[in-house]
């Protein structure tokens, strides 16, 4: 098979270019800008393009697979050049349906979680030598890979996004897969610039449940309003199982888990993580792994890549940065860890990045996001404004939308990083929030 890639530098594609390499594949690929670590591992590959671009002569009759990323406009002349010849054009989920069509395809969606769960069920499989395919959207520890197909795996699993999929298919991404076991972790408004209001959004998750394969399994997070809705409207002859945060206690800065089999100390922590934690539960009992063994695997997971993540730790203070963004993710992730460190000063720090939190009006879902901090920063970036042609943001707008008055507005990484500086490190922990890099902030120099 020849398989060309239209932006293979994106974090997604990039990844499925190499697992197809690595699969046997004839694998090309283009694109007009290239950052780390796509650029070094497409390199350690072989799959580096030559120069940056798009170079329609590349597309050739023989080419079995056009793959098109979310970076590729309308007016891409590569894609412009596949489409005169007639080639097949697939979409990054199309194809990932493509390659997975034979096997049990295990789907993970939501609005906040999927990540997390889709690694833990991945960890958990790791442990006990159970190699599946996959395609997770963070980098995993013992993973080399972040997406992995071959030809004897019974299941493929899947991270479930509802973005859409490409500038040709503007469906989103989870709704090709038809999962025949699926997971939904919650629903909160996101991507307004695409789905402008919560019935929009929702209807996505409607279809997604819609899509399950008859006689397929839909575990559902029963303590999320949203989903409940959701799965209670579906008609979709399908085996649904709800599941809910379980018992638990903290002691010594330690989270324990409830068990069967007595208490059980994990390395991570948060009532959302610990819902995530059931989530995968229940899909790894489907896949063939008892509780038993979920118990003794899950103890050694430290959690995905920028989800919790512990970037610094002193005897005086310790530094988390989470992917955390939407309003839901910011609420759960701060109070998680004020609850984890009830006897320290919380200093959150909130960038504000996607296109959805720059907007004004998507401002207020974000009211007393940050309530649980005892000192509360919010940053953005007014380049990022400009690229996404918003206008400014005035800081009594964000204290306003935040309900927080209390909370200290920047627009300057330099005034960030300087006010960041002087705060008394003394019994602290800081949680550091973003999709982004605070213009470039060192994390691990706080």
């Amino acid at each position: 098979m020849k398989v060309h890639f239209i932006a293979i530098g994106g974090s997604a594609m990039h990844n499925l270019a190499i697992a197809l390499h690595l699969k046997g594949y004839e694998v090309t690929g283009s694109d007009d800008t290239l950052f780390e670590p796509s650029k070094s591992r497409l390199a350690k590959h072989g799959l580096l393009p030559e120069a940056h671009g798009w170079f329609p002569e590349k597309i050739t009759e023989d080419i079995d697979a056009v793959i098109l990323g979310m970076h590729a406009h309308e007016d891409n002349p590569e894609m412009l050049k596949a489409q005169e010849l007639g080639l097949k054009i697939y979409s990054y989920p199309e194809y990932l349906y493509e390659q997975s069509k034979e096997k049990s395809r295990v789907v993970i969606g939501g609005s906040h979680g999927k990540t997390t769960i889709t690694s833990m069920i991945l960890h958990v499989l790791h442990y006990h030598d159970r190699e599946e395919d996959y395609m997770v959207g963070a980098q995993l520890e013992g993973f080399d890979v972040m997406v992995r197909l071959t030809e004897d795996s019974d299941f493929m699993i899947m991270e479930g996004d509802e973005y859409l999929s490409s500038t040709l298919d503007p469906r989103p991404k989870f709704l090709l897969y038809q999962p025949n076991i699926a997971l939904l972790s919650g629903i909160a408004w996101d991507h307004i610039n695409v789905f402008p209001t919560l019935a929009d959004y929702t209807q996505q998750f409607e279809l997604f449940v819609e899509s399950i394969v008859n006689g397929g399994i839909l575990v559902y997070n029963q303590e999320d309003f949203g989903v409940v809705r959701v799965v209670q409207k579906s008609q979709n002859p399908i085996r649904k199982l709800p599941y809910k945060t379980p018992a638990h206690f903290i002691e010594d800065g330690v989270t324990y888990l409830e068990t069967a089999e007595g208490p059980i100390p994990l390395e991570i922590f948060g009532k959302h993580n610990l819902s995530n934690l059931e989530g995968a539960r229940l899909i790894c009992n489907q896949l063939g792994i008892m509780d038993e063994d979920f118990y003794e695997a899950i103890q050694t997971f430290t959690g995905a890549s920028k989800r919790l993540e512990l970037v610094k730790r002193t005897p005086e203070y310790v530094v988390y940065k989470d992917y955390a963004h939407s309003p839901s993710k910011v609420r759960s992730t701060t109070s998680a860890v004020k609850e984890q460190y009830p006897n320290k000063d919380l200093v959150a720090c909130l960038e504000l990045h996607t296109y959805s939190s720059l907007n004004p009006e998507f401002l207020v879902q974000y009211k007393d996001a940050l309530q649980k901090a005892d000192e509360k920063i919010v940053y953005y970036s007014e380049d990022a404004l400009k690229i996404k042609r918003r206008e400014p943001i005035a800081p009594e707008t964000i204290k306003e939308a935040f309900n927080d008055q209390e909370i200290k507005v920047f627009t300057d990484p330099a005034s960030l990083k300087a006010h960041i500086a002087q705060i008394s490190k003394n019994n602290k922990v800081f949680l550091m929030m973003s999709s982004g890099n605070y213009g470039g902030l060192d994390l691990k120099g706080i």
